[in-house]
């Protein structure tokens, strides 16, 4: 059941916001997508280099691991959009913290011997696969932090106000 103070926030939620919500859509769906080419499609298949490193059972058993944690994270992200579509602050700086991290992770992982790749499709899927849902992220930061969505955010109910009234006179005693 949706309030009215709910209805009256969503048609006054500003443009930036929608499109950051939208960058996380994309980068939501892009996640899984990019799981299963890097497990199963694209040669050398990630799955294939576990089985020769750790057997059958072993490569099956890292695969489900692999599937459930891209799952969760997928989960929490759409969680996090969801949340911060709704104006909650706590939800903009939880995904402003994953983007940060998530950008130090790309410019460490570039800038490492780590990144060499062997053939030029190769290298741009590497690029495409790595870059884009960091730099999507990026963007959607920077939409929830225009002033337009600053506003959007101080004016929307946090995680820890409540939406009913103020009480007024003096606190209550707890016992």
């Amino acid at each position: 059941m949706t309030t009215k103070a709910e209805m009256n926030r969503s048609e006054i939620r500003p443009r930036e916001v929608e499109a950051a919500f939208l960058l996380f859509l994309v980068v939501i769906v892009l996640s899984p997508v990019s799981w299963v080419l890097d497990t199963f499609v694209i040669s050398p298949s990630g799955f294939d280099e576990m089985r020769g490193e750790t057997g059958e059972d072993g490569a099956i058993r890292q695969t489900v691991l692999s599937a459930g944690f891209t799952v969760v994270t997928t989960a929490l992200l759409l969680l996090f959009a969801l949340a911060m579509r709704r104006g909650r602050t706590w939800a903009r700086n939880a995904i402003t913290a994953v983007g940060a991290l998530l950008l130090f992770v790309l410019v460490n992982s570039v800038s490492s011997d780590e990144y060499q790749p062997e053939a030029t499709a190769g290298g741009v899927y590497d690029l495409v696969a790595g870059v884009s849902p960091v730099v999507l992220i990026a963007g959607a930061v920077v939409l929830m932090f225009l002033p337009t969505a600053r506003t959007y955010f101080s004016t929307t109910h946090s995680f820890y106000r409540s939406s009913g009234p103020a009480r007024r006179g003096p606190p209550r005693s707890c016992f």
